[in-house]
């Protein structure tokens, strides 16, 4: 197992360009679990992943506090962004067609909600606000080491 690397990014773009390093080093089946408090930047980071791995800053990518999910057909595949907040528990994801989420890329808001569905090899990011304002400090763990490392460099 790879051991977590922390990261301060200083602002907003930081954590967008993360975000992009992340969707470039991504492909099918891999699960983006997004944690850390309310305001810490998960929808940030999910919004600019989506819109690169799409290639189109300006792609729509609203939240899915509602919906629960909301699909995207990208170049490499489907992708699937998650908020479970409102989820009841893990039994629920079945009906949100999470096995079938599974063969493209699923980036999950929440992902304590997950329970026994959490995949281990998933990469996790966990978002902390810092002293600056727009500031983060981010902690990548569960890639193999070369992703993790190649992720990281951006920073």
């Amino acid at each position: 197992m790879t051991a977590p690397l922390t990261l301060t990014l200083p602002d907003e773009a930081a954590t967008g360009a993360l975000a992009a390093r992340a969707a470039r080093l991504s492909r099918p089946g891999d699960a983006i679990l997004l944690d850390g408090p309310l305001g810490a930047g998960k929808s940030a980071f999910a919004r600019a992943f989506l819109r690169a791995a799409a290639g189109d800053p300006a792609l729509e990518v609203p939240s899915p506090t509602f919906t629960l999910v909301q699909s995207y057909d990208l170049p490499k595949g489907a992708a699937h962004h998650l908020d479970l907040y409102r989820l009841e528990g893990p039994d629920a994801l079945p009906e949100l067609g999470w096995e079938e989420a599974r063969d493209g890329i699923v980036l999950v808001e929440w992902p304590d909600r997950l329970g026994r569905h959490a995949p281990r090899d998933a990469l996790r990011i966990t978002l902390a606000p810092a002293d600056a304002p727009e500031a983060r400090i981010v902690t990548l763990a569960g890639w193999d080491a070369a992703r993790l490392n190649a992720l990281a460099a951006l920073a």
